[in-house]
């Protein structure tokens, strides 16, 4: 466990309210492509707005994140409202998720590059991946971490991802109107292949 990546969410996620969460914005505009049940993992669930939305659709859930002190909460606030939520703290760079064991992975806001083939072999045939995060390219109106490196390169969700079919992808960067649309950050959801029999 990295002590120190621990000790800084921890740090951040101290005063963090579990019952007021926001999800993922492709996940909540793309949930009509969830399957009707499987199982789901939230790869560095924060406060685990993707992990509570996915198990209200009748997913069971894994959320993951380094943080140990906002996985209390989200396990408290999972029991206290019966969602079938396994909330752990990992790290999750040295425990991936293992080959073939989920139907679906949302990841939002977090960016590892080389646990993208993780990622791909940790989806069953025909399971979706969620993934939404910054790019480096930002409007005025800045969010996000200010290490380049945690931020996506023009369509690179598209390389990091590309054994995996498109099914939406968003990053409008700075076309247009920058004061409308979908700024600062790039979207993808994409399936896993179904080998032909």
């Amino acid at each position: 466990m990295d002590e120190k990546a621990k000790n800084k969410w921890n740090s951040i996620y101290t005063n963090a309210d579990i019952k007021n969460q926001n999800v993922s914005k492709g996940l909540f505009e793309n949930s009509h492509l969830l399957p009707a049940n499987g199982r789901a993992l939230d790869l560095a669930c924060g406060t685990g707005g993707d992990a509570i939305f996915l198990a209200s659709k009748g997913l069971s859930v894994d959320a993951w994140d380094i943080s140990d002190t906002v996985i209390a909460k989200l396990s408290q606030y999972a029991v206290e409202n019966e969602l079938d939520i396994s909330a752990q703290a990992r790290d999750i760079n040295h425990s991936p998720p293992a080959s073939g064991s989920y139907d679906l992975i949302s990841v939002a806001h977090y960016l590892e590059r080389s646990l993208a083939n993780l990622l791909v072999d940790a989806l069953k045939p025909g399971g979706l991946l969620y993934y939404q995060t910054f790019t480096r390219e930002v409007t005025s109106a800045y969010t996000g971490p200010s290490n380049p490196d945690f931020r996506l390169a023009e369509n690179e969700l598209l390389s990091l991802f590309s054994g995996l079919k498109v099914i939406v992808y968003r990053e409008e960067s700075l076309l247009g109107d920058i004061n409308v649309g979908f700024r600062n950050e790039a979207l993808l959801v994409a399936q896993k292949p179904i080998p032909l029999a």
